[in-house]
């Protein structure tokens, strides 16, 4: 499947409730994500605020962790989509990568890494992974 580098791939019929990014996989990509996020949840803060202010936070770190490990270990296209759910905001993004995710544990003294999955599995109500022939699916709901 082919991917833009950057562009929303959702029609103006859906905009605010669900929306659909594509990006290169460069590590300029993360902040993309992030963005496209963003994006979203100030379209839909404005038909619908967050309980807390903690949930937009929250979402947003997901989507930075789920895209800045696409970046380390799905190289290639990825894409993020966000929907509004009846409870919460489910965020899916999509790597080139059959592997699936698997917690690592932190050692500081190597500087860091091996938090991401730990943060994506505590932040969200569930988690799920779809592996499929061309990569996976990561499936993350939060509330809102």
């Amino acid at each position: 499947m082919a991917r833009k580098q950057r562009g929303d791939d959702t029609s103006a019929t859906e905009a605010g409730y669900e929306r659909a990014f594509a990006f290169a996989g460069e590590l300029r990509s993360v902040t993309q994500a992030r963005l496209a996020a963003e994006e979203f949840l100030d379209t839909l803060a404005t038909r619908s605020p967050p309980a807390t202010p903690e949930h937009w936070d929250d979402i947003l770190l997901v989507v930075t962790e789920l895209a800045a490990n696409v970046i380390q270990y799905a190289p290639g296209p990825f894409g993020l989509r966000m929907r509004r759910t009846f409870d919460g905001v489910h965020v899916t993004m999509c790597d080139t990568s059959t592997t699936e995710p698997r917690p690592r544990p932190f050692v500081p003294r190597t500087g860091g890494g091996g938090i991401g999955w730990h943060l994506v599995r505590t932040l969200c109500t569930q988690v799920s992974v779809v592996v499929h022939q061309e990569g996976k699916d990561i499936h993350a709901f939060l509330p809102w």
